[in-house]
């Protein structure tokens, strides 16, 4: 039973956040007020994000015409790709579309990408660091529904935003209450148009947080196997570095798709 209470221990451990209550106390380790930060996931995907882009500004700054650098022939690939996918896919005129996608993709997966890190590496560091045996620090802030849900509805916005200007408000109005089956049935395409805009920010982020919870599960249950885990980490970790690719292709592609929706009319 111990070493069973030992195991349950250690995994809620690696899924618990370093939480701070922002309105209230913990009671047991729980805040009860409504106001939760969750300060790893802020601090990780903010030291993430400057790192990044902050690499990417400076390639930008020493771009030359001439024989490019490693760093910059990176860049121009990855901006490349992604300018080609909103290329093909969307078909209006807007100078967002193209920075957001590539500000998505890049974030999602550096974000990703620390589920390549050994589970206990950095959270041992972070305890060496901060002096506390208990704390609760997780690495991976796609793990994190508060992270993908704020990244989705913000997405959410910006496609409303789109619309607004596209269309304007009528347009939009008059788009809302008409498609697909026509003014008469006005309140059955209303009905269809909320659930269908609702089901967008939900859908974008529980795909990216339940594929990179369940990897972090994985790791975690590996981690368990002591010596054991050689053979099945390395294995895993090619795999995922699928993974963390493709979600954040996926969380790229739709914004693009939802943009492009927003941008055209029925």
């Amino acid at each position: 039973m111990s070493a069973e209470g030992g195991t349950t221990a250690y995994i809620q451990h690696h899924l618990t956040n370093f939480t701070v209550c922002a309105d209230s106390a913990k009671v047991d380790g729980v805040c009860t007020g409504f106001w939760t930060l969750h300060l790893d996931t802020l601090l990780v995907s903010g030291v993430l994000g400057l790192l990044v882009f902050g690499f990417m500004a400076l390639m930008a700054r020493r771009a030359t015409s001439g024989v490019p650098g490693n760093g910059q022939n990176f860049v121009e690939m990855v901006v490349g790709m992604v300018d080609q996918q909103v290329r093909d896919t969307f078909h209006g005129k807007s100078e967002l579309v193209t920075p957001l996608a590539i500000t998505i993709f890049v974030w999602v997966f550096v974000m990703n990408a620390m589920d390549l890190v050994p589970v206990d590496f950095l959270p041992e560091a972070a305890k060496k660091v901060t002096g506390n045996e208990h704390l609760a620090f997780k690495f991976v802030p796609t793990t994190d529904p508060n992270l993908t849900f704020a990244m989705s509805i913000t997405v959410f916005f910006i496609m409303i935003w789109m619309n607004l200007k596209v269309k304007g408000f009528g347009g939009w109005l008059h788009e809302i209450l008409s498609a697909p089956f026509g003014l008469k049935l006005a309140p059955v395409n209303l009905i269809f148009r909320i659930v269908e805009d609702i089901a967008k920010p939900i859908s974008l982020a529980l795909r990216l947080f339940g594929n990179m919870y369940a990897g972090e599960m994985v790791f975690i249950l590996i981690a368990l196997l002591g010596l054991w885990q050689l053979p099945l980490a390395l294995p895993w970790e090619l795999f995922h570095v699928l993974i963390i690719t493709l979600q954040a292709f996926v969380f790229m592609m739709l914004t693009i798709v939802y943009m492009s929706m927003a941008a055209e009319s029925h």
